[in-house]
């Protein structure tokens, strides 16, 4: 193997036992690609690459979340910037809550527990009624540690949560995925000369590299005739078949209730510019990015922003309501995280500064306060949520 042509010298290099289970990674799907014929379509790749049981960037024991590089880990998520996030969120979940008569609460991908621990106590202030706490991870080293940041921080409500290995059939509640939706495997396709094709992973030069086919199902190239380049030359387009599939699933799972999906990326018309002809797929390793999937398999985050009108039609599909779609900023100020912020004494700089700091960071244009998107899909609601009350952007979709 020749991974030295994908390890730049600017990402810190791995330790032995994670170079391992990269190793082991790399067999894996080296050996599937072999048995599919020496090709592989991009999104099998992301799967594999992510979540190979045991061996995945989610389902093996890497430290994925922190707030620097040095710490191990590879990027930052809006729970571990602040606990105002999961004390503002708290509000349109109590709301929901009410509003349709539930009493339970259900988590994807939770991460290390900060926003699972962060609500159940804010939901408890505000006095919501709720009778358990359903957490959904593929990682069972996420999962330990998501207990152990519970017990430590709501041992009183530790009693409510619950690990699914399964989706009940129907659930009736309050659904919350952050930063889901970026992490589900994606299509890549490349249009070169004017002609799209379909890009995959195959085995060459002792190491991964990306090969194109032509695209032949009807619905791909219904989807990316769509396409407006405008001119822009050679273009690179995601597509999201599997965040789709995964909304379709969780708003039919969903009764009654609402969903809610925090997530960065835009409505198609933005998404699919003529100016984005590179794609959005980006890599995380150790708080850098950086564009190139091979490196490091197992060990490196690799995402792609959400095309949300996609998201949107999916959840509309199953006859779920569209309940609101808006930035984050706009969700998170609705929801009242400027009241949640002045409860802290100014005067107390120790605590109100970086309080201060990281509102700033969730609210702010150049930050994470409009790249990131919030929707919702609810059933069994008759009224939007205060949170979608002003600002709200479903008419972009």
């Amino acid at each position: 193997m020749n991974p030295k042509a994908h390890q730049p010298d600017s990402l810190p290099a791995p330790g032995p036992s994670a170079l391992a289970q990269s190793e082991a990674l790399v067999a894996l799907i080296r050996a599937e690609l072999n048995t599919a014929g020496g090709w592989l379509p991009f999104d099998r790749y992301m799967e594999r690459a992510l979540y190979a049981p045991g061996l995945g960037y989610y389902s093996g024991g890497a430290r994925k979340f922190g707030l620097r590089g040095d710490d191990g880990s590879d990027f930052v998520t809006a729970p571990e910037l602040s606990p105002l996030f999961p004390a503002t969120l708290a509000r349109p979940i109590a709301e929901a809550l009410q509003a349709s008569g539930t009493r339970d609460v259900m988590e994807f991908g939770a991460g290390t527990g900060k926003l699972a621990a962060g609500l159940l106590n804010a939901l408890t202030a505000l006095g919501a009624q709720f009778d358990s706490y359903s957490i959904v991870d593929l990682s069972g080293e996420l999962r330990e540690r998501q207990r152990e940041t519970i017990e430590a921080a709501a041992p009183t409500l530790a009693g409510k949560v619950r690990w699914l290995d399964a989706l009940p059939e129907r659930f009736e509640g309050a659904v919350i995925g952050n930063e889901v939706l970026d992490a589900m495997p994606v299509r890549l396709f490349a249009s070169v000369d004017g002609a799209w094709r379909e890009r995959g992973v195959v085995w060459r030069d002792a190491w991964f590299a990306f090969e194109d086919r032509p695209v032949s199902a009807s619905a791909d190239i219904a989807l990316l005739s769509e396409i407006d380049m405008a001119g822009s030359g050679d273009y690179l387009a995601e597509t999201h078949d599997a965040a789709r599939a995964f909304t379709r699933t969780i708003c039919t799972m969903l009764s009654r209730g609402a969903a809610f999906f925090i997530d960065y990326g835009f409505p198609r018309h933005e998404y699919y510019h003529a100016q984005r002809a590179q794609g959005t797929l980006m890599c995380h390793y150790r708080h850098r990015a950086h564009g190139d999937p091979f490196v490091y398999p197992g060990l490196q985050d690799i995402t792609a922003h959400v095309e949300f009108t996609g998201i949107a039609e999916a959840g509309v599909e199953t006859g779920a309501d569209l309940l609101g779609f808006t930035s984050q900023a706009r969700f998170l100020l609705n929801a009242g995280i400027t009241d949640a912020l002045s409860e802290i004494d100014p005067g107390d700089t120790a605590r109100f500064l970086p309080a201060a700091n990281a509102v700033q960071k969730l609210l702010s244009e150049a930050e994470m306060g409009e790249l990131f998107k919030v929707i919702a899909f609810s059933r069994g609601l008759e009224d939007t949520l205060r949170a979608f009350s002003s600002g709200d952007r479903s008419h972009t979709l």
